[in-house]
């Protein structure tokens, strides 16, 4: 099978208008997010990014040049469309990666498949897994990875850069205490986030907790224990592909929701899917839900300056409006929050 997969692949590459580049001249023997040795030809021309989170990362790094294929759902920044598609994080086409002839394949644990990883292996197409699993995390692993595509000082600049953003949302949310939140993966069934997950510690970042104490990464929960649990407010994210099962308005109708404070309260809190990418983006959806859940965090207050005759009004609040588990999760989740 995997000497007919390679030879299908070697023939898909003879059509493309992408010739292979010479033989590397140095290997770099690195250590991946998830303990595998690998080694990554140097320097690296082509990449191809098999999660969005990682195509934002490339492109966050200033090398959408050397990227030349992603997933079907890589769609930020828009011009991440444009780039070959090579099917889906799930399932991608190997055939269509061996004809890029790209240096490396990035991965992701939480979205990739094994098997996927083997297979470009069998094939002497090198991959590197990232897997983080907080915001300080993500951060870390930007840095690596743009110290391995060889642009350390634009990973150390973008980096800086997150870190005071967290810095000064950690100074202004120092005082308020955190909100309890659901934070709504789907609706029906319902399925919310796990403790140890990276959006979980995002909640945290922006001044809230998760009411669901799960050790699963995306557990399916009763609505009654939910309604035991009341949260303050429900957490949505928005969906690129209009594919949200419910919008918040038309959880009121449905049985069961109705007994939740929050719905008969209309505290509903819609953000980007960014939160659910660990890639850079992650920060400012991370700021935008503080905003929401805290405004009074964001309201600046006026000047004490007697020489100051119009001092500055309060700003207007915001609005509010493994590698993969089981592959049905994975599935799921690369059509609902495909990272």
């Amino acid at each position: 099978m995997l000497v007919l997969l390679f030879s299908a692949a070697s023939i898909c590459g003879s059509q493309t208008a992408a010739p292979p580049l010479q033989p590397p001249l140095a290997y770099r023997q690195v250590t991946d997010d998830i303990g595998r040795t690998i080694r990554v030809p140097q320097p690296i021309h082509r990449i191809v990014s098999l999660a969005p989170n990682l195509t934002e990362t490339i492109y966050a790094l200033g090398l959408q040049d050397r990227l030349v294929g992603d997933t079907d759902y890589c769609d930020f920044p828009p011009e991440a469309q444009h780039k070959t598609k090579v099917g889906g994080a799930v399932n991608p086409s190997l055939e269509v990666i061996a004809a890029l002839h790209p240096d490396l394949v990035l991965v992701t644990k939480n979205l990739n498949r094994l098997e996927t990883v083997q297979a470009l292996a069998d094939i002497g197409i090198p991959s590197y897994a990232t897997n983080p699993q907080t915001v300080e995390a993500i951060i870390a692993s930007i840095a690596r990875l743009a110290d391995l595509l060889g642009v350390p000082e634009s990973g150390a600049t973008l980096t800086a850069d997150l870190e005071r953003q967290l810095a000064a949302l950690h100074e202004r949310l120092a005082s308020v205490p955190p909100r309890r939140v659901l934070f709504i993966v789907w609706a029906e069934p319902l399925i919310s986030i796990g403790k140890d997950t990276f959006i979980a510690d995002a909640l945290r970042h922006a001044g809230s907790v998760s009411v669901i104490d799960s050790p699963r990464d995306w557990p399916q929960v009763n609505l009654e224990e939910v309604v035991r649990l009341q949260p303050e407010f429900l957490i949505f994210v928005e969906s690129h592909f209009g594919a949200a099962p419910h919008s918040a308005e038309a959880l009121a109708d449905l049985p069961g929701w109705r007994l939740l404070n929050a719905v008969r309260n209309r505290r509903y809190v819609t953000i980007s899917d960014a939160i659910n990418r660990p890639a850079p983006r992650l920060v400012s959806a991370v700021e935008d839900l503080a905003r929401q859940l805290h405004p009074e965090a964001f309201t600046e207050k006026p000047q004490n300056n007697k020489d100051q005759a119009n001092p500055p009004a309060p700003s207007t609040p915001p609005h509010s409006s493994s590698f993969a588990l089981t592959e049905n999760i994975a599935i799921r989740k690369e059509h609902a929050c495909a990272r």
